[in-house]
């Protein structure tokens, strides 16, 4: 089924066309990747398509029984919403049942006794639940939301870091009954562990996909088709990245092949030309015509294969020293702060000291420790890659570092030689009038490359890293969020650090500049220490990694982070095994369920958080669907041997969908039978 199509569609941008003549479509569970330089009109593409924005022309066409639901790149939010009301916006009628489920049942589950009235309410949401077949819909969603990590409800979106808001658009779009998803960096501000869980999502969802993503990994992971905005047209490459990748590669020879072709029959006809042919006969008329189609054509540009590298000082023999540092958050403390600035001498020493508000100490049960007695020592040439969930630390850890932020207690040394350049999230800069030549010229005028063997002007440096024509002369101030943080990347090479400390420098970065970044950070010979949820950059940067851990622990890697994930998944899947097998021992023992049964109940843990109303009720759901659908499995099993082809066919069918509905139930089943 056609979900999607597009029809001449043309937009123009503020100085020129962003794009023209785009047709296509999008077919029924079709994944798909809108992919090209920053500034050729991604966003505004998914916008035009999600209604947000109008065409100047062309048509858009959705099918009216898929939906859309349109994950901007800065979700827009009432701050006085809560999370719940955010998330439940859509006018979806299943939704608006799910939606006054939960809020009666979080009602039912604050109250110490219940009325009539709301009895009754519950009763009758119950009754709308059954006769809609909305318990698996609305299983999907708390599965969701428990992935994300959205529990509390009730939140105002006012209140929440810049990293949760994002997950609770993520959230919103996700959980809409809908068969078309735009997503625009649905990775960005997301730790690694989420966005692992989104791409095995997108992948298994019969959902289609369009989304526009930096995330090479991602891109390989999910989709299935390619389209390339360039030139102001859209072009189709099906497969994957690393099918469009080889394509290219393809189609650039193919392309260098037929232009050397081009000149080589031009510099004869331009003998021709300059011999002044008489231009009365047909066939030197057309001749002329055609020599002078070929010498104004569209010539072909291969893309620009800019490497560099920066001379830094030398490293001495210490470069980096920390000894027992120690940092402890209050409670319920959320994302991570810049804090106040601290500069460190060569060596500084800070004592625990008990804070401010009301002389509680540090390890008293309302503080947490985020960095627990953490101690390494710096070598040259180290690449280490900072490994954690959003809130475990990671830039803490790097403020502490750099000197942003006062440890509470232990032991920074700093080399006498050693020059931080430090990335952060959001880069501040002193004076947003000057324009974007005259900051980059406050470094340096011309910069010396490749450790001397090149000199190139600011001018021509900027036009490497897509500042190109007028931008140059553009205030900062004018610059979109995503070509400051681009323009602050270049000045921050240029500076000649030694040590670098980059905190998600790939967020709002085209393809183009990350393989730019990527290079010359192969080649540096620098110390670098980097936080990315980018597993592909990350593969590329650093050999070692440090793995923040939930109680505050720093433990070290040897690998890459793709093998650092793939390990962490075997790990889970054995203690998956192992606690199949002693349910299964259990259930032998008592006489019970067969072994795929494992729902015997672990004893009771004091420790953890009781089960809320909602999820009691969702638990004792569970306990009736699951063997239900194990008895159908089985019934299911002589059908599918059977000598009638149309008979073995609706089992096998059948079996398949019982088989996913089990794979999503039975964990969570396990997680709320261990709080049960």
């Amino acid at each position: 089924m056609n979900i999607l199509s597009i029809n001449n569609l043309a937009k123009i941008g503020r100085e020129k066309p962003l794009f023209t003549q785009v047709s296509f479509g999008i077919q029924e569970g079709e994944k798909a990747a809108l992919i090209g330089r920053n500034g050729t009109g991604k966003s505004t593409l998914l916008a035009t398509i999600a209604g947000v924005l109008q065409p100047d022309e062309g048509t858009v066409v959705i099918n009216k029984e898929a939906g859309v639901s349109y994950l901007p790149q800065t979700p827009s939010f009432n701050p006085e919403d809560t999370i719940r009301e955010h998330i439940f916006k859509n006018n979806s009628p299943k939704l608006a049942v799910i939606r006054d489920y939960e809020e009666i049942c979080e009602e039912m589950s604050t109250r110490e006794s219940q009325s009539d009235g709301l009895q009754h309410r519950y009763e009758d949401i119950m009754h709308k639940m059954d006769t809609g077949d909305l318990w698996n819909y609305e299983a999907q969603i708390s599965s969701i939301l428990s992935t994300l990590g959205i529990t509390d409800m009730t939140r105002r979106m006012g209140t929440l870091s810049g990293g949760m808001c994002k997950k609770v658009a993520l959230a919103q779009v996700l959980v809409e009954d809908t068969k078309l998803l735009l997503l625009d960096e649905p990775t960005n501000h997301l730790d690694i562990t989420t966005i692992f869980w989104l791409q095995n999502y997108l992948h298994d969802t019969k959902r289609s996909v369009l989304m526009v993503t930096h995330d090479r990994w991602f891109l390989d992971a999910v989709c299935t088709n390619i389209y390339e905005l360039a030139r102001n047209q859209l072009k189709l490459y099906e497969g994957n990245y690393s099918q469009y990748l080889e394509k290219k590669e393809t189609e650039a020879e193919i392309e260098a092949n037929t232009e050397r072709r081009i000149e080589s029959v031009l510099r004869f006809e331009r003998e021709w030309l300059l011999r002044g042919p008489c231009a009365r006969g047909t066939k030197i008329k057309a001749r002329i015509q055609r020599d002078e189609q070929l010498i104004n054509r569209e010539k072909f540009q291969a893309d620009k294969g800019f490497t560099f590298e920066v001379k830094g000082k030398r490293l001495g023999g210490k470069v980096l020293e920390l000894h027992n540092i120690s940092k402890n958050y209050p409670k319920g403390y959320v994302g991570s702060q810049d804090g106040e600035s601290l500069p460190l001498a060569s060596a500084t020493t800070v004592s625990s000291t008990p804070p401010s508000n009301g002389g509680h100490p540090r390890n008293a049960p309302d503080y947490v420790p985020v960095i627990k007695n953490f101690s390494y020592v710096f070598t040259k040439g180290q690449k280490i890659g900072i490994f954690g969930d959003n809130g475990s630390g990671k830039s803490t850890f790097l403020n502490i570092i750099t000197g942003k932020l006062a440890p509470d207690s232990g032991t920074i040394d700093i080399g006498v030689n050693t020059k931080f350049g430090y990335y952060t999230q959001n880069p501040v800069f002193a004076d947003t009038n000057l324009t974007v030549l005259e900051y980059i010229k406050e470094t340096a005028e011309h910069m010396t490359l490749n450790n001397g063997k090149k000199e190139v002007s600011a001018t021509k440096f900027l036009e490497e890293f897509g500042f190109e024509g007028k931008i140059q002369h553009s205030p900062v101030s004018t610059l979109s969020g995503g070509e400051r943080k681009r323009l602050y990347l270049v000045r921050l090479l240029l500076e000649n650090p030694n040590f670098l400390v980059l905190d998600e420098p790939t967020n709002d970065f085209d393809i183009f500049t990350m393989n730019i970044l990527e290079q010359f950070l192969e080649n540096y010979e620098g110390c670098l220490l980097l936080v990315s949820h980018d597993r592909y950059f990350m593969d590329k940067t650093v050999d070692s990694l440090f793995i923040m851990e939930e109680n505050g622990d720093i433990s070290g890697f040897v690998g890459k982070c793709s093998e650092y994930i793939e390990y962490r998944e075997e790990e889970k899947k054995s203690q998956q095994i192992t606690s199949s097998s002693n349910n299964t021992s259990s259930s032998d023992l008592t006489g019970g369920s067969p072994s795929k049964d494992c729902r015997t109940k672990p004893d009771n843990d004091t420790t953890r958080k009781k089960l809320s109303f909602k999820e009691q009720k969702e638990f004792e759901q569970l306990n009736e669907e699951i063997p239900a659908l194990e008895a159908e499995q089985k019934e299911l099993e002589p059908k599918m041997a059977s000598a009638d082809f149309e008979e073995v066919r609706k089992a096998g069918e059948r079996y398949k969908e019982i088989e996913a509905l089990l794979e999503e139930k039975y964990p969570r089943w396990e997680e709320l039978a261990e709080r049960a």
